[in-house]
C-alpha cells in the first residue's frame, strides 16, 4: 500500500497532523493528529513508497525498544486508522 497523493505531515502549533492539499483537501476536509510514533511510521512510509505493515514494524523495532510482536500489533493498529480516514490505498 502507499500513501495517497494530496496528504501530508505538517507541524501545526507543536502537533503532527496529516493534512490534504489540493484535491486531497477537497475530499478529506479535516486534520488528522499523531502521535510520535505515528508521524515517525507516516514519514518512513512516505519515504519508501509503497509499505506494508511488515515495513513499517521492521522500521519500528529497529528505533525503538519494543518486541516484533508488539510493532506488528501497533503497526496494524496505526494502519487501521489511516485506511478508516482514507489516507492510504
Amino acid at each position: 500500500m502507499k500513501i495517497k497523493s494530496g496528504f501530508v505531515l505538517r507541524d501545526v502549533c507543536g502537533e503532527q497532523v496529516i493534512m490534504g492539499e489540493g484535491l486531497g483537501a477537497l475530499d478529506f476536509g479535516r486534520l488528522l493528529c499523531l502521535n510520535e510514533t505515528a508521524a515517525f511510521l507516516w514519514k518512513f512510509a512516505m519515504e519508501q513508497g509503497e509499505f506494508s505493515v511488515d515495513s513499517l514494524s521492521e522500521k519500528l523495532c529497529g528505533e525503538y525498544d519494543v518486541s516484533k510482536e508488539q510493532a506488528l500489533a501497533d503497526v496494524a493498529q496505526i494502519v487501521d486508522e489511516w485506511k478508516k480516514v482514507n489516507v492510504v490505498e
